[in-house]
Order: C-alpha cells, then structure tokens, then sequence
C-alpha cells in the first residue's frame, strides 16, 4: 500500500518509529496530486513550498527526540472558506478571487499547534452554496469513483481530496449537509460537530447560526484525533459553547451493546434510491447484531425541513454577504456612481447559485414578507429542534441516510435547484437542531459509495464516535 492510501493513525506510527520521515511522505502525496489532479480537480491553491518546509521542521523535531502531536508531518487539505493567513482564501468565487486573509481562522491557530502539513485550499461549491461542486467559480470537481459524477458539495474539494489521496485528512464546513453528504458521495469519513463546539471565527459566514467547521477523514479512529486538535471554547466567537472537551479517542472502543438507536421513519423519504434504502436497513441489522437496540421513532416536522432552511440559510446569507460591495476588498467593477459600481460588482463576481439566495434571503426578509416568510421558518426550526429532543428521551444516537441517492452526474441536476435542494433532506434538519453527526460508508450501490448518517444529543459526539467505530470496525466497511 503507498503511503497516500493509508490512515493517519497508520502514519503517525511509522513517523514516530522513524519507518518513513514526513517529506518523504509529503513528496508521496505531491506525487499522487501530480498524478490524479488533473482529473480530479479537488485544488483551488497548493501551497508545496510550505507543505515542504513544514514537514522539513516536523523532521528535524523527531530527529532531536521530541514526542510531537498525533497530527504532526500528516498532509492534510483545508476548505477555501477558511481564512489562512498569506494563503488565498476564494470561497471558489470571483468576488474573493484574489483575497490573502491577514489572519487565521482559529481552527488554523489550533491546528499550527499540532503541527501538520498544509499541501493547499480546496475546492467547493461558491460560498459554500450548493450540493455537488458544480457552482465553484473556477472548476467543476470530479469524484475519483467515477469522473462523471460529482464528488457532493459544498466541501466536495474536501472530501474527493482525502478520497483520491491527495490529502490524508481534510476540513470542511457544514451548513445543510456539506461535510456529511460528499463524505457520503466519496466513501470517508464526515462529522458536523454541534453548533457551537468548533469556533467560526475566519470561517467566511454563509448563513451564521447553521455553519460549522468539521473533520472529513479516511476513517473514524482518525475523526476522532482531528476532533481532538480543533474542538474548543473561542471568545472571539460568539457561538462559542464553553465547554470541556473530551478526549474523543477514549470513545474508539468496539462496544454499543444496549445503546438504544432510532430509526426516524420520516428519513426514508420518497424518491429514495432502492439500493440506499436496502443498504442503510442492512446497517442497522448489523448493528441490531452487534448489541444495540432498535425503536423507531417519528419526527412529523422532518418534512417541512428543507422548506424552513431555504428560508432561514438564504436570509443569513443574504445579510452576510452584503459586505461583499467592491468598497473595502473584494472584486470591484467601475461605475457611473457609487449605485452603478455596486450593481456591476455583484452582478460581475457572484455566480448563479449565490445571486439566487441573495435573492430569496431578501425578499423572505423584506416588509410585508417577514413574517409570513422568515418568521414562519423560525417557528417550523424550533419544531424541529423539538423533535430532536422528543426523540433522544428515547434513544440515545438516530440513524439514517446520509444521503437519498448516491453521487450523481455531472451536470444531472445543476439546472433543477430545486431537486438540488432535495438532495440534502436528511442533513438539513440536524443543522436546524445544532446537534452533531457523522457519516460513515456502509456500502456500494454499484461502484458508488453510500453513507450511514448517525446523529447524537447536543455534545455527544463521543457516543458518535463510539457507535461509528463499532460499526466500522466490526463490519469492515473502511480500510484501517
């Protein structure tokens, strides 16, 4: 096996008993990018001069006998929409084309203490808006399962990174689904923490009280050590949870017995793919097999979901990026006046896609629209929310698909927003409700992946993880 197929954990120990040294490791990554990038086009910027100096210092740390981190010399792909200070940071739009943050994004800061290796940004859908990779304003990724089908979105770079090994691990941002649904579509690993437990601070805001920063890894053991290296309280973030943070590795034990887990009927919606369904009920008997206990549950608000998010994220949205207006950064267009260059500026750098909810935010938060719009959706968030928290008196994680199909073709949907927009019905609801999930692979419809969604209470992603690494380790469904 090359060294970009393995895990991180599997490399930490061949860095740590000097078996391999991380610019070897690194060059073996480059290698693989060379190889595959064409192809793939996971990369909006590489950064291989600093990668190469990173891994030369992890090296010469070693060689003086010093214990570093678990991440450390480990090459790994960051989200374009994380600020990382003199490294571009696009959002893969035309409006932040040319835009070098002046800081970090704390997530950054946390990960420059553990030291590993950056090889660059990848790509995704323009601010964070879409569900394949398609609305990037520079190009389209491929998943490297099939290069006719896109790799999910909006942190499909992400995920088809860490999947066609050009990165070992990646991190993504999720605001409906876009960690756990590429992660679905690319067979890896995705977890959305809860909202809260990961600082947004220089994460470029989509829509401010759904987004969170989260792991996409090649299995869940390594999940659970990039959790480790980003979680935390932040004071320069105002959603910030101040809480303390388990050590998640403590949770990679093989055992679920009498862990009670609901089957939300409402997940298993129409139009879902046969073999998805057929796959996800085969996971949930193996579970069943593996000592935990099954108990449907029902959450009616399930179905008004996505009606309430493509209010709420598109009203956000349409607030945050009202700064993008070609005065203080940014792309900016010549005009007549101040009113002409505002017009053309947006008009120039946004994309279909953001034009849309800026769009629909708008008038949702317009007079005379608010109530009966952005009010009402508000109302439908907290139901869901309700829920959520009706079910886990019952059970302790719900399961259920990450996705209802698997990846799709590029180009089969990009001209239909609104089957788009269906595509994330089962992870919508759990960014309403705040609380954590994660993807992990349990099958092929195919040669295509498809994801198991686990959801937990609020702060449990150790049960998460636990139930994930049972499940994994158990049924063989990832390598390591």
């Amino acid at each position: 096996m090359s060294l970009y197929q393995k895990t991180a954990h599997e490399l930490n120990e061949l860095l740590a008993t000097k078996q391999i040294s991380s610019v070897e490791l690194t060059n073996d990554l480059l290698a693989r990018m060379d190889a595959v990038e064409n192809s793939v086009q996971a990369y909006v910027t590489e950064t291989r001069e600093l990668a190469l100096a990173q891994a030369q210092a992890v090296d010469a740390r070693i060689a003086n006998g010093e214990t570093l981190p678990f991440l450390a010399g480990i090459p790994a792909a960051i989200k374009d929409n994380i600020c990382t200070k003199g490294i571009k940071t696009t959002c893969s739009s035309k409006m932040l084309a040319n835009f070098v943050p002046p800081y970090d994004a704390t997530v950054m800061e946390k990960l420059q203490a553990v030291n590993p290796v950056m090889l660059g940004k990848v790509n995704m859908d323009e601010f964070a808006m879409g569900g394949s990779t398609e609305n990037s304003a520079f190009h389209i990724t491929r998943n490297p399962w099939d290069l006719t089908a896109v790799p999910g979105g909006s942190s499909g770079g992400s995920a088809a990174a860490v999947a066609a090994g050009e990165a070992i691990w990646a991190l993504g941002s999720d605001t409906g689904g876009s960690i756990r649904q590429p992660a679905s579509f690319c067979g890896v690993v995705g977890m959305k923490p809860t909202y809260g437990r990961v600082s947004r601070y220089g994460l470029v805001a989509f829509a401010s009280s759904l987004d969170q920063i989260g792991p996409i890894t090649r299995d869940v053991t390594d999940c659970a050590h990039v959790m480790n290296a980003i979680c935390g309280h932040d004071h320069r973030d105002s959603t910030s949870i101040n809480a303390d943070v388990p050590d998640y590795t403590k949770s990679l034990v093989c055992d679920i017995k009498g862990l009670k887990i609901g089957l939300p009927k409402e997940y298993f919606v129409e139009g879902m793919d046969a073999e998805v369904e057929a796959s996800i009920r085969s996971a949930v008997k193996e579970l069943e097999a593996l000592g935990a206990e099954i108990v449907e549950v029902s959450m009616p608000h399930t179905q008004y979901a996505v009606s309430a998010y493509y209010l709420v994220a598109p009203a956000e949205a349409s607030s945050n990026l009202a700064r993008y207006d070609g005065v203080s950064f940014g792309h900016r267009a010549d005009g007549t006046d101040i009113v002409d260059m505002y017009k053309k500026t947006r008009n120039e750098a946004f994309g279909p896609e953001v034009k849309r909810r800026i769009m629909l935010g708008t008038y949702a938060l317009s007079a005379g629209y608010y109530d009966a719009y952005y009010l009402k959706s508000l109302k439908i968030r907290t139901l869901v929310k309700q829920d959520f928290e009706r079910a886990f008196e019952k059970v302790d994680i719900l399961v259920t698909p990450t996705a209802p199909t698997t990846a799709f073709k590029i180009g089969g949907m990009i001209a239909d927003p609104i089957a788009m927009y269906l595509q994330d019905v089962c992870t919508i609801p759990v960014n309403l409700a705040g609380v954590p999930a994660i993807s992990v692979p349990c099958g092929f419809a195919g040669k295509l992946p498809i994801g198991l969604q686990m959801i937990g209470k609020p702060l449990a992603e150790d049960t998460l993880i636990r139930a994930a690494y049972t499940f994994d380790r158990q049924g063989g469904h990832l390598s390591g």
